[in-house]
């Protein structure tokens, strides 16, 4: 007689009641014998993830999904190999190390189940259960892992943004930003926002926005200077160009970028002295000569 899926699910419930230990055990010394894991990853905490998802595991096979939903219709279960899969991305490991670290479970979890029948019927099925159940979830630990990597890299990357685009205090209510390299919508999103954020912190009255660093103005670059000028206007401040070389002047007139309603300065210094003119404040002195005696 064929073992039906409840049967297979029995077996396996079964098999996790009496050996759970056995099956977190078995499974660690797999993975550390396949060396799927990354670098930061010890064997303390793989038996901490061990336990917590034999444990996950046995809860979710106590409903009646499918084995293949299992994974999905227990929340329990799915965070176990969410966090599981998170873990391994903040460790190093690669996404198919992850998967496989998973799918390493139906060996462990197979070998539980042979401790308690010898019927080949009941194995088969039980093979076949266990198969679509942890497929299931190595799937999951595989985009997780995908998800969780694309959001480190994209906090990276605005945090490398942000450290590329400081905003400056060159003077009393006088703020700079000194920018390098290309500028793009992205970019200009990050410099805006830490710009805005600084006017406001420092009531500043003046931003300068320094190009000298530049490699070159287009339209789409001059589209993205004159966006942080309004925003920076909406502010209440004004704002100054600087560092608009010979050949960017050429670019821009051959372009027929109008940027005749900013002001423009040639240096970051020449900026400043507009800048400090523009706040009403006395330009700085250089101390006079000490009396001789």
């Amino acid at each position: 007689m064929n073992t039906t899926e409840p049967e297979a699910r029995l077996h396996i419930e079964g098999a996790l009641r009496a050996r759970s230990e056995e099956v977190a055990d078995r499974w660690v010394q797999l993975q550390l014998e396949r060396a799927v894991l990354g670098t930061g990853i010890t064997e303390a905490e793989l038996r901490e993830e061990a336990d917590l998802l034999v444990d996950a595991l046995r809860a979710g096979l106590e409903g009646d999904q499918p084995a293949e939903r299992v994974v999905s219709a227990h929340p329990g279960l799915r965070q176990a190999i969410t966090d599981l899969s998170l873990r391994r991305a903040r460790a190093g490991a690669s996404p198919t190390g992850t998967s496989l670290a998973v799918l390493a479970l139906k060996e462990a979890l197979l070998e539980a189940v042979q401790h308690d029948t010898r019927d080949p019927a009941a194995l088969l099925q039980a093979a076949l259960f266990i198969n679509r159940l942890l497929d299931a979830a190595g799937a999951l630990s595989f985009s997780t892992y995908v998800e969780g990597r694309e959001e480190i890299i994209r906090r990276q990357s605005r945090q490398l943004l942000e450290l590329s685009t400081p905003v400056v205090r060159l003077w009393d209510r006088v703020l700079a930003v000194p920018l390098i390299g290309n500028l793009d919508t992205t970019r200009t999103q990050v410099v805006m926002e830490n710009l805005l954020e600084a006017i406001q912190r420092e009531e500043a009255q003046v931003a300068i926005i320094d190009i000298t660093g530049v490699p070159t103005v287009d339209t789409a670059v001059a589209h993205h200077l004159m966006q942080t000028v309004n925003a920076v206007r909406l502010m209440g401040a004004d704002c100054v160009i600087s560092g608009i070389r010979p050949p960017i002047a050429q670019i821009i007139a051959q372009l027929g970028i109008d940027l005749s309603a900013i002001l423009t300065r040639a240096t970051l210094a020449d900026a400043l002295a507009a800048a400090i003119t523009m706040t009403d404040q006395p330009a700085p002195r250089q101390p006079a000569p000490a009396a001789a005696l």
